[in-house]
């Protein structure tokens, strides 16, 4: 769900040229598995197809090749940082950090909660990203995809 909101908000401020946008989870065990049914549903409600996202583990990922990784929740971010070795430094931040107010606020794992838990997500995902992409063209470059 994150990937397409984000992809879709960088597209539409002009910047999918610009932007790579990637997702993975921090465990290995569902790589290659297609997203749980009602996140396709959450996403295609407005207009984003993930069905096609297949699930990937952070560690399969060139990591060097990002500026930015962007935790959900607490436990990620911490799972994130001892994989890494990121914790601490600006790369790694919740995604909800850059909303005033909830700077402290996880997005929420709905896989055991109804649709409404879904459609809540995207929300909060719409607003991170919103908030994400003004923060980062206001304060930091946006260099061109393969830019050394």
């Amino acid at each position: 769900m994150a990937e397409g909101v984000f992809r879709r908000h960088a597209i539409a401020e002009g910047l999918g040229h610009r932007v790579m946008v990637d997702s993975a989870g921090t465990c290995g065990y569902q790589r290659g598995s297609f997203p749980d049914e009602r996140a396709v549903a959450a996403a295609w409600g407005f207009g984003i197809d993930i069905a096609q996202i297949r699930a990937r583990c952070v560690d399969d990922l060139d990591l060097d090749r990002y500026d930015w990784i962007f935790a959900m929740d607490h436990e990620n971010y911490e799972d994130i940082g001892r994989i890494t070795g990121f914790a601490g430094k600006p790369r790694l931040r919740l995604a909800m950090s850059f909303v005033p107010g909830r700077d402290h606020e996880e997005i929420a794992d709905p896989y055991y909660g109804t649709e409404k838990d879904f459609m809540r997500v995207m929300d909060d995902l719409f607003l991170a990203s919103a908030h994400i992409l003004s923060s980062l063209a206001e304060h930091h470059r946006f260099p061109e995809v393969g830019d050394a």
